[in-house]
Protein backbone atom coordinates (compact mmCIF):
# COMPACT_ATOMS: atom_id res chain seq x y z
CA UNK A 1 0.00 0.00 0.00
CA UNK A 2 0.88 3.36 -0.74
CA UNK A 3 -0.61 6.34 1.06
CA UNK A 4 -0.09 10.14 0.31
CA UNK A 5 -0.65 12.10 3.03
CA UNK A 6 -1.33 15.36 3.32
CA UNK A 7 -2.14 17.56 6.92
CA UNK A 8 -5.04 20.15 5.72
CA UNK A 9 -7.24 22.78 7.09
CA UNK A 10 -9.89 21.65 5.00
CA UNK A 11 -10.50 19.17 2.11
CA UNK A 12 -13.52 17.74 0.22
CA UNK A 13 -14.21 15.62 -2.65
CA UNK A 14 -16.68 15.75 -5.22
CA UNK A 15 -18.69 13.31 -7.74
CA UNK A 16 -19.74 15.38 -10.57
CA UNK A 17 -21.24 18.62 -8.61
CA UNK A 18 -21.97 16.76 -5.12
CA UNK A 19 -19.91 16.87 -1.97
CA UNK A 20 -19.27 13.12 -1.04
CA UNK A 21 -16.29 13.81 1.77
CA UNK A 22 -15.56 17.01 3.53
CA UNK A 23 -13.49 17.33 6.57
CA UNK A 24 -12.05 20.42 8.06
CA UNK A 25 -8.26 20.31 10.04
CA UNK A 26 -7.17 16.57 9.51
CA UNK A 27 -5.84 14.81 6.94
CA UNK A 28 -5.96 13.97 3.39
CA UNK A 29 -5.03 10.33 2.24
CA UNK A 30 -4.54 9.46 -1.04
CA UNK A 31 -4.42 5.63 -0.44
CA UNK A 32 -3.07 2.89 -3.50
CA UNK A 33 -3.74 -0.48 -3.11
CA UNK A 34 -0.84 -2.84 -5.29
CA UNK A 35 -1.01 -6.62 -5.64
CA UNK A 36 0.23 -8.61 -2.77
CA UNK A 37 -1.27 -5.77 -0.53
CA UNK A 38 -2.91 -7.56 2.57
CA UNK A 39 -4.74 -6.42 6.35
CA UNK A 40 -1.69 -6.73 8.39
CA UNK A 41 0.23 -3.73 6.11
CA UNK A 42 -3.22 -1.81 5.98
CA UNK A 43 -3.18 -1.91 9.82
CA UNK A 44 0.07 -0.82 9.88
CA UNK A 45 -0.65 2.17 7.79
CA UNK A 46 -3.79 2.86 9.48
CA UNK A 47 -2.03 3.13 12.98
CA UNK A 48 0.59 5.01 11.29
CA UNK A 49 -1.32 7.83 10.06
CA UNK A 50 -3.75 8.07 13.21
CA UNK A 51 -0.53 8.64 15.49
CA UNK A 52 1.86 10.09 13.15
CA UNK A 53 2.57 13.28 15.01
CA UNK A 54 2.42 16.19 12.29
CA UNK A 55 0.48 18.69 13.69
CA UNK A 56 1.53 21.48 15.96
CA UNK A 57 2.02 22.32 19.53
CA UNK A 58 1.50 25.50 21.52
CA UNK A 59 5.32 25.51 20.78
CA UNK A 60 4.96 25.19 17.09
CA UNK A 61 6.48 21.92 16.72
CA UNK A 62 4.97 19.22 15.26
CA UNK A 63 4.30 16.78 18.03
CA UNK A 64 0.55 16.12 17.69
CA UNK A 65 -1.21 13.40 16.18
CA UNK A 66 -4.31 13.88 14.60
CA UNK A 67 -6.13 11.91 17.02
CA UNK A 68 -4.72 14.08 19.62
CA UNK A 69 -5.55 17.10 17.63
CA UNK A 70 -9.90 15.54 17.18
CA UNK A 71 -8.97 16.29 13.51
CA UNK A 72 -11.25 14.82 10.26
CA UNK A 73 -9.76 12.05 7.94
CA UNK A 74 -10.91 12.20 4.31
CA UNK A 75 -9.52 8.99 2.62
CA UNK A 76 -9.80 8.90 -0.96
CA UNK A 77 -8.78 5.84 -3.37
CA UNK A 78 -5.84 6.28 -5.80
CA UNK A 79 -4.98 3.70 -8.26
CA UNK A 80 -2.32 5.91 -10.10
CA UNK A 81 0.01 5.94 -7.07
CA UNK A 82 0.95 2.63 -8.70
CA UNK A 83 1.55 4.45 -11.93
CA UNK A 84 4.91 3.61 -13.22
CA UNK A 85 6.11 5.98 -15.35
CA UNK A 86 9.80 4.30 -16.17
CA UNK A 87 9.38 4.04 -19.65
CA UNK A 88 7.68 5.13 -22.90
CA UNK A 89 5.34 7.98 -22.37
CA UNK A 90 1.71 6.17 -21.22
CA UNK A 91 2.02 5.01 -17.53
CA UNK A 92 1.48 1.49 -16.91
CA UNK A 93 -0.38 0.64 -13.98
CA UNK A 94 0.26 -3.35 -13.86
CA UNK A 95 0.99 -2.53 -10.38
CA UNK A 96 -1.52 -1.55 -8.83
CA UNK A 97 -4.50 -4.61 -7.44
CA UNK A 98 -7.65 -5.28 -9.60
CA UNK A 99 -10.54 -2.88 -8.31
CA UNK A 100 -12.26 -5.84 -6.20
CA UNK A 101 -9.32 -6.38 -4.43
CA UNK A 102 -8.67 -2.54 -3.87
CA UNK A 103 -11.80 -1.89 -2.73
CA UNK A 104 -12.07 -4.63 -0.11
CA UNK A 105 -8.59 -3.34 1.61
CA UNK A 106 -9.30 0.24 1.16
CA UNK A 107 -12.97 -0.33 2.80
CA UNK A 108 -10.94 -2.35 5.73
CA UNK A 109 -8.91 0.16 5.84
CA UNK A 110 -11.05 3.05 5.96
CA UNK A 111 -12.66 0.85 8.74
CA UNK A 112 -9.29 0.98 10.59
CA UNK A 113 -9.50 4.94 10.66
CA UNK A 114 -13.35 4.42 11.92
CA UNK A 115 -12.48 3.02 14.75
CA UNK A 116 -10.40 5.84 16.44
CA UNK A 117 -13.72 7.58 16.67
CA UNK A 118 -12.49 10.77 14.31
CA UNK A 119 -14.74 12.33 11.54
CA UNK A 120 -13.81 9.85 8.73
CA UNK A 121 -15.23 10.55 5.07
CA UNK A 122 -13.76 8.89 1.72
CA UNK A 123 -14.68 9.88 -1.85
CA UNK A 124 -16.22 7.41 -4.07
CA UNK A 125 -14.44 4.00 -5.57
CA UNK A 126 -14.14 4.33 -9.22
CA UNK A 127 -15.60 7.74 -9.96
CA UNK A 128 -14.13 10.50 -11.78
CA UNK A 129 -13.46 12.81 -8.78
CA UNK A 130 -12.42 16.34 -7.57
CA UNK A 131 -10.27 16.78 -4.75
CA UNK A 132 -10.02 20.33 -3.08
CA UNK A 133 -7.75 21.33 -0.04
CA UNK A 134 -5.77 23.53 1.34
CA UNK A 135 -2.48 22.12 2.39
CA UNK A 136 -1.35 23.32 5.74
CA UNK A 137 2.31 24.02 5.77
CA UNK A 138 2.16 22.49 3.11
CA UNK A 139 3.15 19.07 5.01
CA UNK A 140 2.90 15.76 2.96
CA UNK A 141 4.52 12.52 3.31
CA UNK A 142 4.83 9.40 1.40
CA UNK A 143 4.04 6.10 3.21
CA UNK A 144 4.54 2.84 2.28
CA UNK A 145 5.24 -0.27 3.84
CA UNK A 146 5.78 -3.45 1.64
CA UNK A 147 4.48 -6.89 3.07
Amino acid sequence: MRILLQRVREARVRVEDTIVGEIGQGLLLLVGVGHGDNTPEADFLAEKCLNLRIFEDDAGKMNLSVKEIGGGILAVSQFTLYGDCKKGRRPSFTKAAPPEQANSLFEYFVEKLRQSDLHVQTGQFQAKMAVELINDGPVTFMLERES
